[in-house]
């Protein structure tokens, strides 16, 4: 069985060096935790954990989650993945088995220590869906050979694995579905939206938008995502998931990118681009379980969010 702290526990974050993983290993530390960050570093980065080589309740090992992994920890946060288009369908082979073989080997090692376990699972889920706003319950509309389904069908699998654990090993469970998200400490060249957006916009160069700009996305940042994750992490063993996490603020593509333009003050002009195969034409989640079950809601703007965004990308400009 895990250790017992009254307060500090010894808590894993796979994939822990990437956008996500980073901010969450801040809040982590902030509440007095012992931190391991696991990563392979394919597409998290040392940058993103530079600041943190000297803290005493840091440690990072670098490995790939398709391998076993044994280490003695209390809690497990599973992120490990690539999430953007560009990078999972680099090595669609890899992606999947990062999924699956990922979730198998953080299962087991929870299964071993006794460790709660959080699955990052993702909104694509859903697929392009027939439903809007996309509740919890909703099982999605997936294209299951489509370039995009190495990364959407690998999460719907770790989601069966997670709850399989969960009914034949009584394993304590949390999953989350994460909406598009955004922040300081993306990935400058990960290919989402508001990288894309912004870097243009500070190079002066053409926006790209797919499609004519209708399709919509709800952007939640990542200061809100992350005390979502800790607040599912927080409750009792009967709360499981899956909950989606996002902002149900929807905008379009045009919207995103008029925003970004004005913020960044730049005269960048939009272009139109072919629609890639199978991206949702609308996305939004339905956050209702997440406001009654952890009093939970995102507080950041979207406004006030691209404007700390910026202030970081200018680096790479």
């Amino acid at each position: 069985m895990a250790r017992q702290y009254n307060f500090r526990k010894r808590v894993m974050v796979t994939g822990g060096a990437g956008f996500l993983g980073s901010h969450l290993i801040d809040r982590l530390l902030d509440q007095g935790h012992e931190v391991l960050c696991v990563d392979n570093l394919f597409t998290g980065a040392k940058l993103n954990i530079d600041h943190l080589r000297t803290h005493e309740r840091f440690e990072f090992l670098r490995h790939d989650v398709t391998m076993p992994l044994y280490v003695e920890v209390d809690e497990i946060y599973n992120l490990a993945c690539p999430a953007s288009p560009i990078h999972y369908q680099h090595d669609p082979v890899q992606t999947t088995k990062t999924s699956v073989h990922g979730a198998i080997n953080m299962l087991g090692l929870a299964k071993r220590t006794g460790a709660k376990i959080f699955q990052a699972s993702t909104s694509e889920v859903y697929g392009d869906p027939a439903v809007h706003p996309q509740p919890e319950d909703y099982w999605g509309y997936v294209n299951p050979v489509g370039p995009r389904s190495c990364y959407d069908e690998g999460k719907r699998c770790a989601e069966t694995l997670f709850f399989d654990y969960r009914r034949q090993h009584g394993l304590g469970i949390k999953v989350a579905r994460i909406f598009n998200t955004y922040g300081p400490r993306m990935h400058p060249a990960d290919g989402r939206v508001v990288s894309n957006f912004i870097i243009a916009a500070l190079k002066g160069e053409p926006i790209p938008i797919y499609g004519d700009g209708s399709q919509t996305r709800s952007f939640c940042y990542v200061d809100d995502l992350v005390e979502g994750f800790l607040r599912l992490m927080a409750t009792d063993d009967a709360v499981t998931g899956p909950i989606n996490l996002g902002n149900p603020g929807e905008f379009s593509m045009r919207e995103l990118a008029e925003k970004v333009i004005a913020i960044t003050g730049s005269k960048s002009e939009i272009s139109h681009l072919p629609l890639p195969q199978d991206d949702p034409r609308q996305r939004q989640p339905d956050i209702s379980r997440a406001k009654a079950t952890l009093d939970w809601q995102p507080t950041v703007a979207l406004d006030e969010g691209l404007v700390r965004t910026v202030e970081y990308f200018r680096r790479f400009a």
